[in-house]
């Protein structure tokens, strides 16, 4: 019933499709190469240390990303899986929905196929978005999703940054407006550093939306490779029927 369900979803929801973010934020691309083994690797590293322990991942099994991503069972094992849950199994998650909605006021959705319902750029910008805010619950606020019930779980990582607002350009001599009202594009301001310099954090989470692209679809880098056969096989058969259409008929006005 899985599998009929994800082939479903997987068809509906075009790969790299962006929804609207809600605060109008400018989406920064993502460079993502599900081919790199290395950057999945690292990106799994991070998803199963900071995202695993509240979001399910319900489609995908412990030892397809074994075997997709180069790691023995044991690898996987010693530092992907944290509960009870056997090598085979699906990556679910212990939190109960109820007891997640009383904490968070929603339940942290499954993120099997968050890269395809957002698109990767969505979620490379929204991890490098959030923002203190005291009026949150957590103390933190997203310009891609304002006021998002999740808090800020790689905080130590990248630090804490701050909203500002760069100021608004003065009108050209003889141009119109107002110079110095409203405020230009925000901008987030480091205020406390983490434990990883801003290059090293944007990579960070460029391997985690890697990971979770390739997760959306473990498939895709076979289906790709085998869509050039096709095409290729094809082609050869236009020639080769082409060549026989006109072997046919050259006799035939």
């Amino acid at each position: 019933m899985r599998s009929i369900i994800l082939i479903l979803l997987a068809t509906v929801m075009p790969a790299g499709a962006v929804v609207a973010s809600g605060g109008g934020a400018h989406l920064d691309h993502a460079a993502v190469d599900i081919e790199n083994r290395s950057s999945l690797q690292r990106g799994a590293k991070y998803f199963f240390n900071y995202c695993i322990s509240c979001h399910s991942a319900n489609f995908s099994r412990y030892n397809r990303i074994a075997t997709d991503l180069g790691l023995s069972d044991l690898q996987v094992e010693d530092n992907f899986i944290f509960t009870d849950s056997t090598i085979r199994d699906h990556m679910t998650v212990a939190m109960r929905p109820k007891d997640a909605k009383e904490w968070f006021g929603t339940a942290p959705p499954d993120l099997t196929l968050s890269a395809r319902a957002k698109g990767a750029d969505w979620l490379y910008t929204y991890l490098r978005s959030f923002y203190l805010d005291d009026t949150r619950p957590f103390g933190v606020n997203n310009l891609v999703l304002e006021n998002a019930a999740m808090p800020h779980v790689l905080w130590e990582l990248q630090g804490l940054q701050k909203l500002s607002h760069r100021e608004a350009e003065a009108p050209a001599e003889g141009g119109h407006g107002e110079q110095g009202h409203g405020s230009g594009a925000p901008v987030l301001e480091l205020v406390q550093p983490g434990t990883m310099s801003p290059d090293q954090y944007d990579r960070a989470v460029l391997d985690l939306v890697n990971f979770m692209v390739y997760l959306s679809e473990p498939a895709q880098v076979v289906r790709k490779q085998i869509g050039v056969w096709v095409l290729s096989f094809l082609l050869l058969l236009f020639v080769v029927t082409y060549l026989l259409k006109k072997e046919y008929w050259k006799d035939i006005h």
